[in-house]
């Protein structure tokens, strides 16, 4: 089955003839981009990452290492989602805005640069969610969506992740800081740097009780925050 998954994406990437990644450091944009390098020539595919205060810096760390063990070009482009009022007020479809900014911003980096086209990590699992005001916008900008094309759910990008040795393979859903902002919040940077920090401070105090936890977010509520973790973590949490 893996073989005809792999076959198909192999295919539909090769059929581009050159693309830009819109690359976020996460399972599904790596797959994407590793089977960019596998199945177009050199100089016929490039990473693009949107740079703006919703990346964690440690994301972009471990994006621009990924691209690296890839040898493929990271662009970090710079996007001011904050200048935009439906981003900022966080009504329910901060997303759409966010997407809009974000992969306008990549199609015109890949038009003077003479690529073809813009593709996402989109899979076909995220075309059965009900709320991805994010998908509209992709659509309203005609990005490809490779994984979704050839069929792949959540379970077939991690598994061939894991076959072509990606080491984002079983990497954890990683959202952007904003949205850890409760709809209705206001998007701030103070308020996306609060965020940031929060995580780290959380980070640091389980490690010094030696919880290290795989998934890790702290959700900025109307009043206070709220901690989550992945469920070894929470029950060694408690048990301390």
């Amino acid at each position: 089955m893996r073989a005809g998954i792999e076959d198909r994406l192999l295919a539909g990437v090769r059929a581009l003839g050159s693309v830009a990644v819109a690359f976020s450091g996460g399972v599904d944009s790596a797959l994407v981009l590793a089977a960019a390098v596998r199945a177009l020539p050199a100089g016929r595919v490039l990473a693009a990452i949107a740079d703006s205060p919703s990346l964690a810096r440690a994301e972009l760390v471990a994006a621009r290492e990924i691209a690296a063990g890839l040898a493929v070009e990271l662009a970090e482009v710079p996007v001011a989602e904050l200048a935009v009022p439906g981003y900022r007020d966080n009504a329910g479809d901060r997303c759409y805005f966010c997407k809009q900014t974000v992969l306008t911003a990549i199609g015109e980096l890949a038009h003077r640069r003479g690529f073809a086209h813009v593709a996402t990590g989109t899979h076909a699992d995220d075309h059965r969610a009900l709320h991805r005001p994010g998908l509209r916008a992709a659509r309203e900008l005609q990005v490809v969506e490779p994984l979704a094309a050839a069929g792949l759910g959540k379970s077939d990008v991690r598994a061939l992740a894991a076959a072509w040795s990606l080491p984002v393979a079983d990497k954890p859903s990683a959202p952007c800081l904003a949205s850890r902002i409760s709809a209705g919040v206001p998007v701030s940077i103070g308020r996306l740097g609060l965020v940031e920090r929060a995580e780290i401070a959380v980070r640091a105090r389980l490690a010094e009780a030696g919880i290290r936890p795989r998934d890790l977010r702290v959700r900025l509520l109307g009043e206070g925050f709220r901690v989550e973790l992945d469920a070894p973590a929470h029950a060694a949490a408690g048990a301390g």
